[in-house]
């Protein structure tokens, strides 16, 4: 079987581990298989690979043991995915300047307190259970405050450092935001439904992939889960401080939320939204009233498709065109360079939690 040596010349100054990772091992950002042997120069790593006749190209970028310490361009942009072709036995020299978030900096002592609410919750409208967590202010049990809640979808890339297609860093950035005096606020995670998650997180209308069982999710998140949240925790339960997110499909389900509970929920944080599965949303089918207000944080990258923009402003155009939505206020971030990753979002979302929630 032929060899493929990959080299790697990056900056001296970061003592973490680097991994490759790739379409050899589903995208596993920290695993130990794939991690690199220190060379003989300062920041050199090499990675040799040993490929079946079957393998003919592979996709791969280098991490330091994370997608939110994913590699970066010199000007620190996100980076496209390097490719080979595994024709001929190669050694291979590639430079990283930057990684995402060095070491993600946090002080340890305003991470959040993680609290798993069940394991096993169960969400009657779709005979199913989901793990849901709540990640808690890093001074709840002695604040005796009351705080703004937001709702996220893909609870399994969160917050876990090991996920398999890489984590947000969520409570390390929370930690950074609460240094920063922004850290009231409680995060409530659910998980997805593995292999139901592409029906959970469709429309319950006529979409591209056919009629999903979005609308029983959503119901689910509005009138059970948000009222034991409420019950069980100090939270500030009305719409202005209630808000629900996600990405890709997990983005728009949140808009579907967004806009069937508009008295539930005023802040919407939506990353590269799935809007190629309905580009023509039906508002008509919508509970959009004189209600409908507060704030949508729309981020989404060029380098994902041709199309992720151009929705994001097609659909910012269409739903400030509602009659139900005069108070309503959208802010449309791109980045030129973002690709459709877990890196990616974790790193957007301090910007967004700062503009829907601490933002007069």
């Amino acid at each position: 079987m032929p060899e493929r040596t990959l080299r790697l010349i990056t900056t001296t100054d970061d003592p973490r581990p680097v991994y490759v990772a790739g379409t050899f091992n589903n995208w596993n950002a920290r695993d130990e298989n794939y991690r690199m042997l220190p060379g003989n120069e300062p920041g050199a790593y090499t990675y040799t690979f040993v490929f079946g006749e079957e393998v003919a190209y592979l996709e791969y970028k280098y991490t330091r043991g994370g997608w939110e310490a994913v590699e970066l361009g010199a000007d620190g942009a996100s980076t496209e995915n390097h490719s080979r072709y595994v024709s001929v036995p190669w050694v291979l020299p590639d430079h990283v300047e930057r990684w995402a978030s060095p070491g993600l900096r946090f002080n340890p002592h305003y991470l959040p307190k993680i609290e798993v609410i069940h394991e096993a919750f169960e969400i009657p409208e779709l005979i199913r259970t989901r793990r849901v967590a709540a990640l808690l202010p890093h001074d709840y049990a002695t604040s005796g405050k009351h705080y703004p809640v937001l709702y996220l979808q893909d609870g399994q890339n969160l917050f876990d450092d090991y996920a398999p297609y890489g984590s947000w860093g969520v409570d390390k950035r929370l930690a950074n935001l609460a240094e920063s005096g922004m850290g009231d606020l409680i995060v409530i995670a659910i998980d997805h439904a593995e292999s139901e998650r592409v029906s959970e997180f469709t429309p319950s209308f006529q979409t591209r992939l056919g009629r999903g069982d979005g609308r029983m999710y959503v119901r689910f998140l509005a009138e059970t889960l948000k009222p034991y949240v409420d019950r069980h925790f100090r939270t500030r339960p009305e719409p202005q401080h209630t808000g629900i997110g996600g990405s890709s499909l997990g983005g728009l389900i949140s808009i579907y939320a967004g806009i069937m509970y508009p008295a539930v929920y005023q802040k919407l944080m939506i990353f590269s939204p799935s809007l190629w599965v309905t580009p023509e949303i039906p508002f008509r089918l919508m509970n959009l009233t004189h209600q409908y207000g507060g704030r949508i944080y729309l981020y989404g990258g060029a380098a994902e498709s041709s199309t992720m923009v151009p929705n994001m402003e097609r659909f910012q155009q269409q739903i400030l065109k509602q009659p139900g939505a005069t108070r309503l206020d959208v802010r449309l971030a791109v980045d030129p360079f973002g690709q459709h990753n877990e890196a990616r979002w974790g790193s957007e979302f301090p910007l967004a939690i700062e503009w829907l929630f601490f933002t007069a």
